[in-house]
Protein backbone atom coordinates (compact mmCIF):
# COMPACT_ATOMS: atom_id res chain seq x y z
CA UNK A 1 0.00 0.00 0.00
CA UNK A 2 1.58 3.37 -0.68
CA UNK A 3 1.82 5.63 1.72
CA UNK A 4 3.10 9.48 2.19
CA UNK A 5 5.57 10.45 4.71
CA UNK A 6 4.79 12.53 7.11
CA UNK A 7 7.96 13.46 9.90
CA UNK A 8 11.49 12.49 10.14
CA UNK A 9 12.02 10.56 13.20
CA UNK A 10 15.78 9.43 13.53
CA UNK A 11 18.62 8.56 11.23
CA UNK A 12 19.38 5.11 10.75
CA UNK A 13 23.01 3.15 10.59
CA UNK A 14 23.68 1.17 7.53
CA UNK A 15 25.48 1.96 3.94
CA UNK A 16 21.85 2.38 2.35
CA UNK A 17 21.82 5.85 4.72
CA UNK A 18 18.14 4.77 5.36
CA UNK A 19 16.45 6.99 7.67
CA UNK A 20 13.05 6.40 10.38
CA UNK A 21 9.98 8.24 8.90
CA UNK A 22 6.61 8.26 10.22
CA UNK A 23 3.66 8.22 7.55
CA UNK A 24 0.48 9.26 6.43
CA UNK A 25 -1.00 5.28 7.65
CA UNK A 26 -0.13 6.53 11.49
CA UNK A 27 3.02 3.41 11.09
CA UNK A 28 6.40 3.86 10.87
CA UNK A 29 8.64 2.99 8.49
CA UNK A 30 12.80 2.49 7.92
CA UNK A 31 12.47 4.13 4.27
CA UNK A 32 15.57 3.37 1.51
CA UNK A 33 15.83 6.53 -0.80
CA UNK A 34 16.03 5.80 -4.55
CA UNK A 35 19.17 7.69 -4.70
CA UNK A 36 21.08 5.88 -2.01
CA UNK A 37 24.83 5.61 -1.50
CA UNK A 38 24.67 1.61 -2.79
CA UNK A 39 22.20 2.47 -5.72
CA UNK A 40 18.93 2.44 -6.86
CA UNK A 41 18.51 -1.29 -7.81
CA UNK A 42 19.23 -2.08 -3.65
CA UNK A 43 15.14 -1.07 -3.69
CA UNK A 44 14.13 -3.13 -6.78
CA UNK A 45 16.01 -6.20 -4.19
CA UNK A 46 14.38 -4.82 -0.81
CA UNK A 47 10.66 -5.27 -2.70
CA UNK A 48 10.85 -8.34 -4.48
CA UNK A 49 12.35 -9.66 -1.34
CA UNK A 50 9.76 -8.42 0.99
CA UNK A 51 6.82 -9.97 -1.88
CA UNK A 52 8.22 -13.49 -2.04
CA UNK A 53 9.40 -13.80 1.86
CA UNK A 54 5.36 -12.86 2.86
CA UNK A 55 4.67 -15.78 -0.14
CA UNK A 56 7.41 -17.88 1.41
CA UNK A 57 5.51 -17.47 5.60
CA UNK A 58 8.95 -16.39 6.70
CA UNK A 59 8.27 -13.57 9.37
CA UNK A 60 9.50 -10.21 7.80
CA UNK A 61 7.83 -6.40 8.42
CA UNK A 62 5.56 -5.43 6.29
CA UNK A 63 6.45 -3.06 3.54
CA UNK A 64 5.12 -0.01 1.68
CA UNK A 65 5.94 2.26 -1.45
CA UNK A 66 6.66 5.58 1.12
CA UNK A 67 6.20 8.92 -1.37
CA UNK A 68 8.66 11.63 -0.50
CA UNK A 69 6.98 15.00 -1.08
CA UNK A 70 9.03 18.38 -1.94
CA UNK A 71 6.79 19.89 1.68
CA UNK A 72 7.97 17.00 3.66
CA UNK A 73 11.70 17.90 2.50
CA UNK A 74 11.24 21.45 3.51
CA UNK A 75 9.45 20.71 6.49
CA UNK A 76 12.29 18.41 7.48
CA UNK A 77 15.68 19.66 6.79
CA UNK A 78 17.47 17.38 8.23
CA UNK A 79 15.97 14.77 5.82
CA UNK A 80 19.34 14.05 3.61
CA UNK A 81 22.26 11.74 2.44
CA UNK A 82 25.93 12.31 3.19
CA UNK A 83 28.32 11.15 0.62
CA UNK A 84 31.64 11.95 1.88
CA UNK A 85 32.06 15.83 2.44
CA UNK A 86 28.45 16.25 0.35
CA UNK A 87 25.55 16.16 1.77
CA UNK A 88 23.01 15.15 -1.09
CA UNK A 89 19.38 16.13 -0.99
CA UNK A 90 17.06 12.84 -1.38
CA UNK A 91 14.56 12.79 -4.33
CA UNK A 92 10.96 13.30 -4.42
CA UNK A 93 8.98 10.77 -5.32
CA UNK A 94 8.80 6.69 -4.29
CA UNK A 95 10.65 5.29 -2.17
CA UNK A 96 11.13 1.62 -0.29
CA UNK A 97 9.61 1.47 3.48
CA UNK A 98 10.12 -1.30 6.09
CA UNK A 99 7.48 -1.01 9.02
CA UNK A 100 8.70 -0.47 12.63
CA UNK A 101 7.16 -2.83 14.56
CA UNK A 102 5.29 -0.25 16.72
CA UNK A 103 5.68 3.01 17.81
CA UNK A 104 9.80 4.08 18.09
CA UNK A 105 8.97 5.84 21.96
CA UNK A 106 7.52 2.57 23.11
CA UNK A 107 8.92 -0.29 21.31
CA UNK A 108 12.20 -1.17 21.86
CA UNK A 109 14.28 -3.09 18.80
CA UNK A 110 16.99 -5.28 19.25
CA UNK A 111 19.62 -6.04 16.34
CA UNK A 112 21.72 -8.66 18.85
CA UNK A 113 20.32 -11.14 21.24
CA UNK A 114 22.61 -12.67 23.72
CA UNK A 115 22.32 -16.51 24.00
CA UNK A 116 20.32 -16.58 26.64
CA UNK A 117 17.64 -14.68 25.10
CA UNK A 118 18.43 -16.08 21.91
CA UNK A 119 16.87 -19.50 22.90
CA UNK A 120 14.21 -18.07 23.90
CA UNK A 121 12.91 -16.59 20.45
CA UNK A 122 9.53 -17.37 19.47
CA UNK A 123 10.22 -17.92 15.68
CA UNK A 124 13.94 -19.49 15.89
CA UNK A 125 13.08 -21.89 12.97
CA UNK A 126 12.20 -18.77 10.89
CA UNK A 127 16.48 -18.79 10.32
CA UNK A 128 16.18 -22.10 8.86
CA UNK A 129 13.51 -20.90 6.78
CA UNK A 130 15.40 -17.59 5.53
CA UNK A 131 18.51 -19.76 4.56
CA UNK A 132 16.59 -21.43 2.31
CA UNK A 133 15.26 -17.89 0.79
CA UNK A 134 18.71 -16.58 1.00
CA UNK A 135 20.49 -18.93 -1.16
CA UNK A 136 17.71 -19.03 -3.42
CA UNK A 137 18.22 -15.63 -4.29
CA UNK A 138 22.02 -15.47 -3.95
CA UNK A 139 22.57 -13.02 -1.53
CA UNK A 140 25.95 -11.99 -0.63
CA UNK A 141 25.26 -10.40 2.99
CA UNK A 142 25.09 -12.03 6.39
CA UNK A 143 21.66 -12.50 7.10
CA UNK A 144 20.20 -9.73 9.38
CA UNK A 145 17.26 -9.91 11.41
CA UNK A 146 16.04 -7.77 14.45
CA UNK A 147 14.27 -8.70 17.17
CA UNK A 148 11.33 -7.02 19.82
CA UNK A 149 8.84 -8.36 22.55
CA UNK A 150 5.82 -8.72 21.40
CA UNK A 151 2.86 -10.56 22.65
CA UNK A 152 2.22 -14.25 21.05
CA UNK A 153 -0.56 -16.72 21.44
CA UNK A 154 0.16 -19.57 24.28
CA UNK A 155 0.78 -22.99 22.25
CA UNK A 156 -1.98 -24.73 24.69
CA UNK A 157 -4.83 -26.21 23.16
CA UNK A 158 -7.57 -24.08 24.08
CA UNK A 159 -5.52 -20.77 23.57
CA UNK A 160 -8.61 -17.65 24.23
CA UNK A 161 -8.32 -19.16 27.72
CA UNK A 162 -4.75 -17.93 27.72
CA UNK A 163 -4.70 -14.07 27.21
CA UNK A 164 -1.01 -14.12 25.83
CA UNK A 165 2.67 -13.40 26.86
CA UNK A 166 5.16 -11.56 26.05
CA UNK A 167 8.20 -13.30 24.11
CA UNK A 168 11.07 -12.38 21.41
CA UNK A 169 10.22 -12.57 18.28
CA UNK A 170 12.81 -12.05 15.33
CA UNK A 171 12.04 -10.73 11.76
CA UNK A 172 14.24 -11.00 8.87
CA UNK A 173 14.80 -7.60 7.16
CA UNK A 174 18.03 -5.43 5.16
CA UNK A 175 17.72 -7.92 2.06
CA UNK A 176 19.55 -5.15 -0.51
CA UNK A 177 22.20 -7.32 -1.29
CA UNK A 178 20.34 -10.19 -2.71
CA UNK A 179 21.43 -10.54 -6.44
CA UNK A 180 24.65 -9.32 -5.41
CA UNK A 181 23.43 -6.41 -4.81
CA UNK A 182 23.39 -3.71 -7.51
CA UNK A 183 25.46 -6.58 -9.63
CA UNK A 184 22.21 -8.57 -10.54
CA UNK A 185 24.13 -12.24 -10.40
CA UNK A 186 23.45 -15.22 -8.37
CA UNK A 187 26.32 -16.05 -6.48
CA UNK A 188 26.69 -20.02 -5.14
CA UNK A 189 29.13 -18.84 -2.25
CA UNK A 190 28.81 -21.53 0.45
CA UNK A 191 28.72 -19.18 3.42
CA UNK A 192 26.63 -16.63 1.91
CA UNK A 193 23.14 -15.84 3.59
CA UNK A 194 23.93 -17.13 7.24
CA UNK A 195 23.02 -15.64 10.28
CA UNK A 196 26.51 -14.57 12.08
CA UNK A 197 25.21 -16.34 15.16
CA UNK A 198 25.29 -20.70 14.72
CA UNK A 199 22.87 -20.94 17.71
CA UNK A 200 19.98 -20.59 15.86
CA UNK A 201 20.92 -23.64 13.77
CA UNK A 202 21.16 -25.98 16.30
CA UNK A 203 18.39 -28.03 16.66
CA UNK A 204 18.42 -28.17 12.04
CA UNK A 205 19.43 -32.09 12.10
CA UNK A 206 18.74 -32.56 8.34
CA UNK A 207 16.96 -31.95 5.33
CA UNK A 208 13.87 -31.80 7.10
CA UNK A 209 14.79 -28.90 9.04
CA UNK A 210 14.77 -26.55 6.21
CA UNK A 211 10.69 -27.44 5.37
CA UNK A 212 8.40 -26.70 4.13
CA UNK A 213 10.23 -23.42 2.97
CA UNK A 214 12.09 -25.42 0.74
CA UNK A 215 9.27 -27.10 -0.86
CA UNK A 216 7.66 -23.90 -1.13
CA UNK A 217 10.71 -22.26 -3.19
CA UNK A 218 11.10 -25.41 -5.07
CA UNK A 219 6.89 -24.92 -6.47
CA UNK A 220 7.44 -21.04 -6.14
CA UNK A 221 4.88 -19.66 -8.84
CA UNK A 222 5.85 -17.67 -11.35
CA UNK A 223 2.67 -15.55 -10.80
CA UNK A 224 3.88 -14.06 -7.88
CA UNK A 225 6.98 -13.05 -9.27
CA UNK A 226 5.48 -11.26 -12.57
CA UNK A 227 2.97 -9.49 -9.67
CA UNK A 228 5.85 -7.87 -7.94
CA UNK A 229 7.69 -6.56 -10.68
CA UNK A 230 4.38 -5.35 -12.20
CA UNK A 231 4.29 -3.03 -8.69
CA UNK A 232 7.91 -2.02 -9.01
CA UNK A 233 7.79 1.77 -9.72
CA UNK A 234 9.36 2.71 -13.28
CA UNK A 235 11.90 5.23 -11.60
CA UNK A 236 13.11 2.54 -9.63
CA UNK A 237 14.25 1.18 -12.99
CA UNK A 238 15.57 4.45 -14.62
CA UNK A 239 12.59 4.36 -16.65
CA UNK A 240 12.32 7.99 -17.14
CA UNK A 241 11.89 10.15 -20.19
CA UNK A 242 15.62 10.69 -21.86
CA UNK A 243 16.91 7.43 -19.92
CA UNK A 244 19.91 5.49 -21.44
CA UNK A 245 19.34 2.98 -18.60
CA UNK A 246 15.59 2.17 -19.19
CA UNK A 247 15.63 -0.49 -21.46
CA UNK A 248 18.96 -2.15 -20.41
CA UNK A 249 17.23 -2.33 -16.84
CA UNK A 250 14.11 -3.82 -17.41
CA UNK A 251 15.60 -6.40 -20.07
CA UNK A 252 18.28 -7.85 -17.21
CA UNK A 253 15.96 -7.86 -14.33
CA UNK A 254 13.72 -10.17 -16.53
CA UNK A 255 17.13 -12.36 -17.58
CA UNK A 256 17.32 -12.38 -13.54
CA UNK A 257 14.04 -13.62 -12.52
CA UNK A 258 14.25 -16.68 -15.63
CA UNK A 259 17.58 -17.54 -13.70
CA UNK A 260 15.93 -17.13 -10.22
CA UNK A 261 13.04 -19.67 -11.80
CA UNK A 262 15.57 -22.16 -12.83
CA UNK A 263 17.61 -21.93 -9.96
CA UNK A 264 14.27 -23.55 -7.70
CA UNK A 265 15.53 -27.18 -8.06
CA UNK A 266 19.15 -26.15 -7.06
CA UNK A 267 18.27 -24.68 -3.45
CA UNK A 268 18.58 -27.92 -1.60
CA UNK A 269 21.95 -28.78 -3.15
CA UNK A 270 23.44 -25.37 -2.43
CA UNK A 271 22.10 -25.90 1.25
CA UNK A 272 24.16 -28.93 1.87
CA UNK A 273 26.90 -27.20 0.56
CA UNK A 274 26.68 -24.67 2.49
CA UNK A 275 26.38 -27.34 5.60
CA UNK A 276 29.24 -28.71 4.58
CA UNK A 277 31.38 -25.63 4.37
CA UNK A 278 30.21 -24.77 8.37
CA UNK A 279 29.45 -27.52 9.92
CA UNK A 280 30.33 -26.23 13.31
CA UNK A 281 27.13 -24.00 12.99
CA UNK A 282 24.93 -27.51 12.28
CA UNK A 283 26.18 -29.71 15.48
CA UNK A 284 22.81 -32.02 15.01
CA UNK A 285 23.11 -32.53 11.64
CA UNK A 286 22.07 -36.16 10.32
CA UNK A 287 22.58 -37.61 13.76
Amino acid sequence: MPVDARRLIRKMRGGAQAHLLEASDGNFYVVKFLNNPQHRRILVNEWLSSVFLQYLGIATPPTAMVRIAEEFLQANPDAYLQLGGTRLGILPGWHFGSRYPGEPRRTIVYDFLPDSLLDRVENQADFAAVLVFDKWMGNTDSRQAIFYRALVKDSAPAPATHPGRLGFVAQMMDNGYVFEGPQWRLSDAPLYGLYFRGKVYQSVKGMAGFEPWLERVQHFPEEVVDQAVKQIPPEWLAESPGSSEAAGDRAELERLLEKLLRRRKRVADLIVQCVKEKPVFFPTWNK
